[in-house]
């Protein structure tokens, strides 16, 4: 089972602590995703819906990118 916690920044390293010393438990940190690139992906967005991008399918992009 895999839950997400939302931990006070203060208190983080305490709980981490604690929980390492369960035997039951892993930890896998998530990766953030970098503001610039949220930044980013608003923009392209923004493009899209304002019709000066265009999209294409995945199977379009990918029969252009595995041409043979």
């Amino acid at each position: 089972m895999k839950i997400t916690l939302d931990i006070e920044d203060n208190r983080f390293d305490a709980f981490l602590t604690y929980i390492k010393t369960l035997d039951y438990v892993t930890i896998n940190k998530e990766g953030v995703i970098p503001q610039w690139q949220q930044d980013e992906v608003n923009r392209r967005l923004q493009m899209i819906n304002d019709g000066e991008m265009k999209t294409r399918s995945w199977k379009e992009a990918k029969e252009e990118i595995f041409k043979k």
